[in-house]
């Protein structure tokens, strides 16, 4: 099998290899897939990408939307509503999967998506305190838009359904991770865990880990594909997995439909140790009392477990990060669907966690947020807002590059999500790397 058809086959698992990895048992390794005589969607519109020949494709649909899997990750979700996340490790065995050529899987998704308009453009800013390590850790951000709500819920009124076809928009996903190479990958809203993201990163490289809302409103919507929950990557190369915990948010004494995942990791060729976490925090407005007792909650569980795990460490790996009071190193990425005027952004900014935002390092002053991150336009109007971020340990880490924000023009007047960009969010990824020199408070 070529690279790109091997890598093809990767899109699609066995329904039973799925469902048992939803209740967290390990999918064994499939056997070659057959080659399928059906057709892939394609959208019908002027060619603007390359003009390479097409590659016959795989068009294998597994776990299809509306299958009994659905109902089996519905039981899942009654059950995990009624238990402690930090219980439930959707974890796989990474390992098992047959490495892939990530350029030859690029070609192929550029090849799937040539009759789409070309992805949006955008340069990295390098920052002033660029560091002279010759690899900083690179972090990617973004809600990729469930695949159920996208379609079933959320009414973007000036995006045709045609653009949201999962057959194509699942490419597109996949181009922009391939495309930025993160080191460590945050994801939101992800209904495709098993059958697509997962066995694709992790024939890339990536050890991951799951955790779907108790209460996702993606089972709401027919045929869907499960719920929708936060999904955690990284580079399992790089880095060595030490612990990990999956949090049930609460707000106001109350078990909330918000979840977390914090993972601790070992850097494999520095031994630094540091603590990422990612996260999804209620939406609408209205609710900002609710998203800022959900962020002092999450701060709580931060502080709790950077401490725990930095106890635990070694006295070779603890000089490495400060004192032990300081705790560890953390990176907090998420959807935190708040303004920076909200409680919940300025709890992170004034936290003892000693956070700042990535993304400010592009404004002028270096103290403001991006206009925007996300831009859509539903049937009760437009709505751009800033609403994810990238945080981290200001006297651990420093920011050496920023992926800058498309402008208006780049994004075009019916918005976001649309033929050339498959999410109502964008995504945010910037290079961090260890402060070669103690920060004044270790």
């Amino acid at each position: 099998m070529y690279p790109a058809r091997r890598c093809s086959s990767l899109f699609h698992r066995d329904l039973a290899a799925v469902c048992l990895s939803s209740l967290g048992t390990h999918p064994k390794k499939p056997g070659p897939l057959k080659k399928s005589s059906l057709p892939s969607s394609r959208v019908h519109l002027p060619p603007t990408r390359s003009n390479s020949s097409p590659v016959l494709l795989s068009s294998l649909q597994v776990c299809q939307m509306g299958s009994s899997s659905s109902r089996l990750f519905s039981t899942v979700a009654q059950t995990l509503s009624s238990a402690a996340l930090t219980d439930l490790h959707v974890d796989t065995d990474d390992d098992e999967y047959e490495q892939a050529d990530r350029d030859a899987l690029l070609r192929e998704c550029e090849d799937v998506l040539r009759n789409r308009p070309p992805r949006l453009h955008r340069d990295f800013m390098m920052t002033g305190a660029c560091s002279l390590q010759s690899a900083p850790i690179r972090v990617m951000q973004w809600n990729i838009l469930a695949q159920a709500l996208g379609e079933g819920k959320d009414g973007f009124v000036r995006c045709p359904m045609e653009a949201l076809n999962w057959s194509e928009r699942k490419y597109l996903i996949l181009e922009e991770i391939l495309t930025y190479k993160p080191d460590v990958l945050c994801l939101q809203e992800v209904d495709h865990y098993f059958d697509t993201f997962q066995p694709v990163l992790a024939s890339l490289g990536y050890q991951s880990s799951f955790c779907p809302k108790p209460c996702s409103p993606c089972l709401d919507v027919h045929n869907n594909n499960g719920p929708d929950g936060c999904a955690l990557f990284f580079n399992r190369r790089r880095f060595q997995l030490l612990h990990t915990a999956h949090l049930r948010l609460s707000a106001m004494m109350l078990k909330t439909n918000q979840v977390a995942i914090v993972a601790t990791l070992r850097c494999r060729f520095t031994g630094r140790v540091f603590c990422v976490a990612v996260t999804h925090l209620k939406a609408r407005s209205g609710w900002e009392a609710f998203r800022s007792a959900q962020g002092a909650h999450l701060l709580q569980q931060l502080c709790e477990l950077t401490t725990q795990s930095h106890t635990e460490m070694d006295d070779e790996n603890r000089t490495r990060v400060g004192e032990t009071k300081d705790g560890i190193p953390l990176v907090v990425c998420g959807d935190f669907n708040a303004e920076p005027s909200e409680e919940v952004y300025r709890r992170f900014m004034t936290s003892p966690l000693g956070l700042d935002s990535a993304y400010k390092c592009l404004s002028e002053d270096g103290n403001t947020e991006p206009p925007y991150t996300s831009w859509k336009i539903r049937p009760s109007g437009e709505s751009r807002s800033t609403l994810d971020y990238i945080w981290y340990s200001e006297r651990a880490f420093q920011v050496d590059a920023v992926l800058k924000i498309p402008s208006e023009e780049q994004i075009g007047p019916d918005r976001l999500p649309s033929y050339h960009y498959p999410s109502d969010h964008l995504s945010l990824v910037c290079d961090l790397s260890f402060s070669q020199k103690p920060h004044r408070f270790m």
